[in-house]
C-alpha cells in the first residue's frame, strides 16, 4: 500500500484523508493546525491506513518514502502556491506535488513547468463530489506527466467512486489538462443546475405550485432519462422544512446565488476556442443578475414586477417540461464536449471523450444516468457531436418540440429561463442549413472592406460592389 502526503485538513481534506486511509493507504498530514490533523488521526484510529499527524512541513517531508507523493488540497492561486513554496526547499528530485484543488488550468501549466526545471513532478487534479464524495469515492481527472501519474495511481483510484467496478479516476494528458476537464465539469453543472432552478421557477411562478409539490415532480423525474444526482437532491432540497419556521427551506433562502470562477472560465476558454457554450454563458449571467438583488428591486419599481404566469394545466405541463428538460440536457453536454474537443485539438492533448464521459459516471456532481450512453456514443465514434449519435438524436427528436412549448410558454408568462433559451438557440441554430451569416460577412466587408466568400466560388476571398 502507498504511502502518501496530504496538505490542508479543511473539509475536503480531512474526508479525503480517512478514504484513503480506510482503503488501507498511509496517509501523513500536514495542517497549518496541528489541531486539525490530530482530530483526523483520532477520527480514523480503526481504519486500515495509518494516519500521522506532523508537527511542520520538516517533519512531514521527513516521514514519507522517497520518492514522496504530496497530495495537497488547499484553495487555488495564493494558498497553492504557498504551500509549494514551503514544500519544494525541501523535496528531492523526482519527488511529486499533485493539486486537487479548482485551479485554473493555465496556472496549472505554469506550475508544471516551474517545478520540472526544479527535477520536482506536478500533477494537476480536478477532484468532483464535494465533501461526501471526498470521503466515500469522487471522480477524479489528472493531468500532467505520465511519470506523475504512474506515482499516484494506485491510492487514487483505490479512492475514487467506482461505476460498475470500474474506477471513476483517470489521467487525461499532460500539462493542466486535467483541470480544464474539471472546468467543463463545472462548466457543465452550472447549467444543469440554472436548469432546475428554470424548471422551479416554472412550477413556481407559472403553475402556482409549493415546493413540497415540486419536490414531487423532480423524484418522479428521477424514473427516466433525468435521473441525476443533481434531480435527485433538487427533491431533497425542495421537499425540506426549515426547522427555525417549520416553513419550506427553499423559501426561506435568498435568492442570490454564489460561485468560485470555474463556470465564468469555461465560458472565457470556450469563446478563445470559438466553441459555443450558451447553457454555460446563460447560467453564469442569471447567477451574476441574482446577485444585484437592489437592481432587480429598482426594476420591479420602475416597470412593474412580473405576475405569476398562467401556464395552463399542471400536469401536461409538468411532462411537457420533462421532455424539454431531457432535451436541454442533451444540449448542454453536446456543447460542453464540444469545448473539450476544440481543446484537445487547439493543446494536441488526444482527450479521450468517452473515458471523460466514464470518469463522470459516479462520484462528481454532474454525475447522470445518461452518461454511460455518452461514453458508448463516443467510443463508436468520437469524432461526431454528441446530440448526432443515435440515442441522443432520438431524445433530440423526441423531446425538443417540448423545449420549444416551454420556452414560448415561459416567454408569454415573462418567467425567465434564461438556459432553457440558449438551448433552444444552439439547437434550432445547429439544424438551420442557411444561416444568416451572410448578412454579418456583407456588413463586414462594407465597412472594413474584410472580404468573404461566395456560394459559387467557396474558398476565393472578395469583396463586394461597394467597393468597386
Amino acid at each position: 500500500m502507498a504511502h502518501v502526503g496530504l496538505v490542508g485538513i479543511g473539509v475536503m481534506g480531512r474526508e479525503f484523508a480517512l478514504n484513503l486511509a480506510e482503503e488501507g493507504h498511509s496517509v501523513s498530514l500536514l495542517d497549518r493546525t496541528l489541531a486539525k490533523s490530530e482530530a483526523v488521526v483520532d477520527a480514523g484510529a480503526d481504519l486500515a491506513g495509518d494516519l500521522l499527524a506532523c508537527r511542520d512541513a520538516e517533519a512531514f517531508v521527513q516521514s514519507l518514502p522517497s520518492p514522496r507523493s504530496v497530495l495537497v488540497l488547499v484553495p487555488s492561486g495564493g494558498p497553492l502556491d504557498s504551500v509549494i513554496e514551503m514544500l519544494s526547499p525541501l523535496l528531492e528530485k523526482r519527488d511529486l506535488i499533485a493539486d486537487l484543488g479548482n485551479s485554473y488550468y493555465k496556472e496549472t501549466e505554469r506550475r508544471v513547468t516551474e517545478l520540472e526545471a526544479k527535477g520536482l513532478l506536478f500533477l494537476g487534479m480536478g477532484i468532483s463530489g464535494g465533501a461526501e464524495g471526498a470521503r466515500h469515492g469522487p471522480a477524479i481527472m489528472a493531468g500532467g506527466s505520465e511519470e506523475s501519474w504512474a506515482r499516484v495511481k494506485a491510492p487514487l483510484q483505490d479512492a475514487s467512486a467506482k461505476f460498475e467496478d470500474d474506477p471513476c479516476c483517470d489521467w487525461f494528458g499532460p500539462g493542466g489538462s486535467g483541470h480544464f476537464i474539471k472546468m467543463l465539469h463545472n462548466g457543465i453543472e452550472y447549467a444543469d443546475m440554472q436548469m432546475i432552478a428554470e424548471a422551479y421557477g416554472l412550477m413556481r411562478d407559472g403553475w402556482g405550485m409549493d415546493a413540497a409539490a415540486i419536490g414531487d415532480v423532480f423524484a418522479k423525474w428521477m424514473n427516466g432519462p433525468l435521473n441525476s444526482y443533481l434531480i435527485e437532491i433538487a427533491a431533497e432540497v425542495a421537499r425540506a422544512d426549515d426547522p427555525k419556521t417549520g416553513k419550506a427551506m427553499l423559501d426561506m433562502i435568498l435568492d442570490k446565488a454564489g460561485q468560485k470562477g470555474t463556470g465564468r472560465w469555461s465560458v472565457i476558454e470556450a469563446l478563445h476556442l470559438g466553441a459555443p457554450i450558451g447553457m454555460v454563458q446563460a447560467a453564469v449571467e442569471a447567477r451574476n443578475v441574482s446577485a444585484d438583488i437592489e437592481g432587480r428591486r429598482q426594476g420591479a419599481a420602475a416597470f412593474g414586477a412580473v405576475q405569476q404566469g398562467d401556464l395552463g394545466a399542471q400536469d401536461a405541463g409538468t411532462a411537457a417540461l420533462e421532455q424539454a428538460m431531457i432535451a436541454a440536457k442533451v444540449c448542454a453536454y453536446t456543447q460542453g464536449f464540444e469545448v473539450l474537443r476544440r481543446a484537445s485539438e487547439a493543446f494536441e492533448w488526444c482527450l479521450d471523450l468517452a473515458a471523460i464521459a466514464r470518469v463522470w459516471r459516479a462520484g462528481c456532481i454532474i454525475r447522470s444516468v445518461l452518461l454511460d450512453d455518452m461514453s458508448d456514443a463516443f467510443a463508436q465514434d468520437g469524432a461526431r457531436r454528441l446530440f448526432f449519435a443515435p440515442k441522443f438524436e432520438t431524445l433530440m427528436k423526441d423531446n425538443a418540440e417540448a423545449l420549444q412549448s416551454v420556452v414560448g410558454m415561459a416567454v408569454t408568462a415573462r418567467i425567465e429561463v434564461p438556459a432553457l433559451f440558449a438551448a433552444l438557440s444552439y439547437f434550432n441554430a445547429s439544424r438551420t442549413e442557411r444561416s444568416t451569416a451572410n448578412m454579418i460577412q456583407g456588413l463586414r466587408d462594407r465597412f472594413g472592406a474584410h472580404t468573404f466568400e461566395r456560394v459559387d466560388a467557396v474558398g476565393e476571398k472578395v469583396n463586394g460592389p461597394w467597393h468597386d
